[in-house]
Formats: structure tokens, sequence, C-alpha cells
């Protein structure tokens, strides 16, 4: 397979994957889903210990470590991230940080409001779609997409690096922040913080970063010998 094809297909997947986010926005997914953890009297689950200090506070803490290891990695490469150069390896570490800023703007422009806000869950906003820009829900707004969620999706951006140069460690890689990103994602939830869309957007988005940084870097670059394009459904 070609870059040119691997790039196209990867294309249409990020299109696929973006009318399958606008289908769940005019079904309205996001308040039945909420409603399975929120009460009149609030979120039952919103203080819990071990959300709040271990899945919360603990997962962001721990992202951020991740994100100075990948930066030292740009100087001292570890594992698998020896099979990139240089500046691919500064790439890496720059995408992740890229991909937490597009998604900490957008939350700072949104006027959406999070479920504990709700008058529905105790609180004093309405619900008002994320794409009702400009159109205050009574709340503090500042909820839309999920910042936490993109502890772990920022790193989506290693999959496009190490397709390459090292498929089964992309289609891993690719897997576990996923798999995190949705465990964060689902946290939030439990808690009333965000709706299931937040995530699923900051999902995207943090793909779609990756996806378009990696096009522009890699739009001159030849192709090596070496470098094939990992499958999306490659096994661990």
């Amino acid at each position: 397979m070609t870059r040119r094809t691997a790039n196209l297909r990867l294309g249409a997947l990020t299109l696929l994957a973006l009318a399958l986010l606008m289908t769940w926005d005019a079904l309205g997914g996001d308040l039945p889903l909420a409603r399975l953890a929120g009460t009149p009297m609030g979120f039952p689950w919103r203080e819990n210990p071990f959300l709040v200090h271990v899945m919360h506070e603990g997962a962001r803490n721990l992202s951020w470590l991740l994100v100075a290891g990948l930066f030292a990695a740009i100087r001292w490469p570890v594992g698998v991230l020896r099979r990139l150069d240089m500046p691919t390896r500064a790439r890496l570490a720059l995408t992740v940080l890229a991909s937490v800023v597009a998604v900490s703007l957008l939350k700072h422009a949104s006027a959406t409001s999070c479920p504990w806000d709700l008058q529905e869950f105790g609180g004093v906003a309405r619900h008002v779609s994320h794409w009702a820009w400009g159109v205050s829900d009574g709340g503090p707004g500042g909820c839309f997409p999920a910042g936490h969620a993109s502890a772990a999706f920022a790193y989506l951006g290693g999959y496009f690096v190490l397709r390459r140069v090292a498929p089964r460690a992309a289609a891993i890689w690719l897997g576990v922040t996923l798999a995190a990103g949705l465990v964060l994602g689902l946290t939030q939830q439990m808690r009333g913080a965000h709706y299931m869309s937040h995530t699923l957007w900051t999902a995207w988005i943090c793909w779609t970063v990756g996806f378009l940084i990696d096009l522009v870097a890699t739009r001159r670059r030849p192709s090596l010998p070496h470098e094939r394009p990992a499958p999306l459904h490659a096994s661990p």
C-alpha cells in the first residue's frame, strides 16, 4: 500500500467518524446516557474518592509525566521510539501538546455547561446543543469538548508517527490510547462532568490534529523502503 493510498483511507475513516458523530448529535443521545448516572439531586458519583483522586487527578498527572517523558525521549529515546529519527520524535511530543491545546481552546470558547449544571440534575442550566454557538444555557459553560479525556486521546498522534516504521507497535499504541480515553471519558460521565458526545468529539479532534500534522510533516518527505502503514485492524 502506498503512502497516498493509506492517507486516503485514513481520510475516509476520519470523515466517516465525523458523520457518525454528527448523527449522534442529531439523535440526541447525550441526555439519556446522562440520566443513567444522574438524579434530580445530582450525580452520586461526583465526589467518589477513587474517581476524583485516581481516575481524574491521578490520570491527569500521569499524562503530564508521559508528556515530559516524550520530550526527554527526543534526546534519549527508549523502546520503539528508537526507531524514529529525532525530528519525528519531536513531532510526536509536539503533536500531543497541540492536541491538548486544540481541545482547551475549544473548551474556553464553549458556552455549553456540564451535565451536573443542568436543572434536571439539581443545577441551574438548561440543555442546549453544543453546536448552538453563542447561545447561553444559563450555566457556567466551558464544558465542550471533554478536556480530561484528552489526557489520553492526545496521544493518538503516536499512531501516525509509528505506523510506517513499526506497524505492530502503532496498532498497540492506537488500541491502548483509545481504550484509556474511553475509560477516562466514562469516568467523567459517571461524575456528571461530561456527556458522551464530549468524549467522542475529543477523540475525533485529537485524531484529526495528529493526522493533519502528519500530512503536513510528511508531504515532501520521500517514502523509505522499510516504511509500511499499519492497518487499523492489526491485532496486538
